[in-house]
């Protein structure tokens, strides 16, 4: 069975363009707190690992921020090594302070004071050094082990929450009515489903466990700098709130870009995907400049959008650096005054100074991670849209099924419209009796194919009831409901395989024999075999090496393959020629027997036979009978019967 092709009468934004009030991308994100929520809650199936992750940063971040502490303690033997050097052997710690206070170098005397384990006219002890620096190494191997465990951890939750949104995204899809995509551009439901789901990944992958590490340490060097000198920690957190405050500044001007950024995005794959798929059309009717240069605006525009959202919040980092490096100045010079002051080591003041880079580093990350969040939270709004999007009509909690199928459909007062201000079918009633071959005519816009579809369930009525087999077939599930129809398009539909699985698509598991006899009564077995691989031969989505009336008739072929109880035929032989047209016609003939059959047509000679036409116009039949009795009543049927074989005495004039 062929996909639906997009009926007359829906509301349309145009080629290329989607309603902007139905799914269509915000202007602003919505809801930024909300939806990082939501996507935050779906880590939850992997909680148990979220943890493990937690335990790892934790002890990764712990073992690094003791590595500056035991840096300090290393710097410490250095110098205490180096200034008991220079005190006379023999003498004691407390005659060597008096000494020098004597002399009148007190700031020397309070340094030394200070040390601890200096002894006079011993140097630096290499082993005790030793011991330190193996301490260093060890924390820091520590730190490197703990912090490989998260990352690859944290890899594992972000694939694992991205491989399921991508299963709820395709579920979802399945579920969305006709309606949702006969409103949106194919291109850009793509995006969503595929680069803004990719981004999303990335922005998981990249800033979980950044963001994670980065607020341990500020909580853990925090907490380390009080513990060395209260006085200093207060100074390097001096510079916080004005880092909160240009990023939040920043941040705020970037967010509506990125926004725009992914929008833009949705509406170039739109375009792409549109333009690639009519391309010959494109090229026919001359307007490669006209799509170039509508490529060239959507282009520009997401180039734009990139371009302000990437440096807007590109200004994060240089402005936290600066802001770090005017804290480091600030610890450098007041800690070097309480060095010689006495009132810390040397090794102290080296470890704050490390843990103030420590402490502005993870300012500066989690500041620079605010446009790769905006970026992910954009695209996690834009996906969960499709996942609010409003599904089709649920499946009965006990779905209700003929006895037997023998292709009874019967209306009653059905009615129906897209938009709720303009009715299209209104009050149809109509019995169409087993095995009976229906013909439906009338101009383009009257609702014949609307009528088809909504035998298939791709649209709830408005109103009314259909019954197959005296059964509603809204108390019916949609896949049993469509097992008993087969239907063709005048669209086309293919799929990248060999023909042999085009023609089996509507089977199940068939035969190459059933395959072949279903190509055969198609008249498709002839140009089949010709191929170079015969039915083995590949062809693309595009249908690339078989021509128009050849698709259509491996898509007539799979309808013979899926041997329905009820035929839909919406101008099936439009784009075959007359010979060939002549012989589906009869095949046809063999197909309808014993089936009830729908015809959509627009060529009258080709429903001659039918046991029942139906005219309609403005979504109401206003005729029906045979094609004699029509003809014989003169009316609307008439009218356009004269008119099409007026108008091919003036083609052949």
């Amino acid at each position: 069975m062929t996909a639906p092709r997009r009926p007359a009468g829906p509301p349309m934004g145009g080629p290329g363009r989607m309603m902007m009030g139905v799914g269509g991308p915000p202007a602003k994100l919505e809801d930024f707190k909300g939806s990082t929520k939501r996507l935050l809650r779906m880590l939850a199936p992997d909680r148990l690992v979220v943890g493990l992750v937690l335990v790892f940063g934790v002890l990764s971040v712990g073992l690094s921020v003791i590595g500056p502490w035991l840096l300090g303690k290393a710097t410490d033997v250095i110098f205490t090594g180096i200034v008991g050097q220079q005190i006379p052997a023999g003498t004691t710690k407390e005659q060597a302070v008096a000494n020098l206070r004597a002399q009148g170098n007190d700031r020397f005397a309070d340094l030394l004071q200070a040390l601890d384990n200096v002894v006079p006219g011993h140097g630096i002890d290499f082993a005790r050094l030793q011991r330190v620096l193996l301490w260093v190494a060890l924390v820091y191997i520590g730190a490197w082990i703990f912090g490989l465990l998260q990352a690859r951890l944290t890899t594992v939750v972000v694939q694992r929450t991205v491989y399921r949104l991508r299963e709820q995204v395709s579920a979802k899809l399945s579920r969305l009515p006709l309606s949702y995509f006969d409103q949106q551009s194919r291109g850009e439901v793509l995006s969503r489903a595929t680069n803004d789901t990719d981004n999303i990944a990335m922005t998981l992958q990249q800033s979980l466990s950044m963001l994670l590490t980065s607020l341990l340490t500020i909580i853990a060097v925090l907490g380390a700098m009080f513990w060395i000198s209260p006085l200093l920690a207060v100074i390097a957190l001096v510079t916080v709130p004005v880092s909160v405050l240009v990023t939040a500044r920043i941040g705020k001007r970037s967010q509506p870009q990125f926004v725009k950024q992914w929008a833009s995005t949705g509406k170039l794959n739109g375009h792409i995907e549109e333009m690639f798929t009519g391309h010959s059309v494109v090229k026919i009717f001359g307007r490669q400049n006209e799509a170039a240069k509508t490529f060239e605006e959507h282009n520009d525009a997401l180039y734009s959008a990139s371009f302000r959202a990437q440096f807007i919040s590109g200004l994060i980092q240089p402005a936290m650096m600066f802001i770090g490096n005017l804290n480091y100045v600030l610890v450098a010079v007041v800690g070097g005054l309480r060095v010689a002051s006495g009132s810390l080591s040397l090794g102290d003041v080296q470890a704050f100074i490390q843990y103030s880079r420590q402490f502005s580093q993870p300012l500066t990350q989690v500041a620079s991670m605010a446009n790769l969040v905006q970026s992910g939270v954009a695209s996690a709004e834009r996906v969960f849209q499709i996942l609010d999007a409003a599904e089709q009509s649920p499946e009965p909690a006990s779905p209700a099924r003929p006895e037997r199928v023998v292709g009874k459909v019967t209306f009653e007062h059905v009615s129906f419209r897209y938009d709720p201000d303009e009715p299209l079918i209104e009050d149809l009633s109509l019995t169409v009796a087993p095995g009976q071959t229906v013909a439906i005519v009338g101009p383009t816009g009257a609702g014949k194919t609307t009528l088809v579809n909504l035998i298939m369930r791709f649209y709830d009525l408005t109103g009314g009831r259909i019954l197959l087999d005296d059964v509603d077939i809204a108390t019916m599930s949609r896949d049993e409901l469509r097992e008993q129809i087969g239907m063709v398009l005048q669209d086309t539909w293919l799929f990248q395989g060999t023909i042999a699985e085009n023609l089996a698509y509507g089977a199940d598991h068939p035969t190459r024999d059933k395959i072949v006899a279903a190509a055969e009564a198609a008249h498709a077995d002839r140009f089949v075999r010709t191929l170079p691989e015969g039915y083995e031969t590949v062809i693309d989505e595009e249908g690339a090496g078989v021509s128009a009336g050849e698709k259509q008739l491996i898509t007539i072929a799979r309808a013979f393959l899926a041997e329905p109880t009820i035929l839909i035929l919406d101008e099936a032989t439009s784009s075959v020629d007359t010979r060939t047209e002549v012989l589906i016609q009869r095949a046809m003939s063999t197909l309808r027997a014993g089936r009830t059959s729908f015809v959509i047509a627009h060529r009258l000679s080709t429903i001659r036979d039918a046991d029942l036409i139906l005219v309609m116009e403005h979504g109401s039949i206003v005729e029906q009978g045979t094609h004699d009795s029509l003809l014989a009543a003169g009316g609307a049927y008439a009218r356009l019967y004269s008119a099409q074989f007026a108008a091919a005495a003036v083609e052949v004039e």
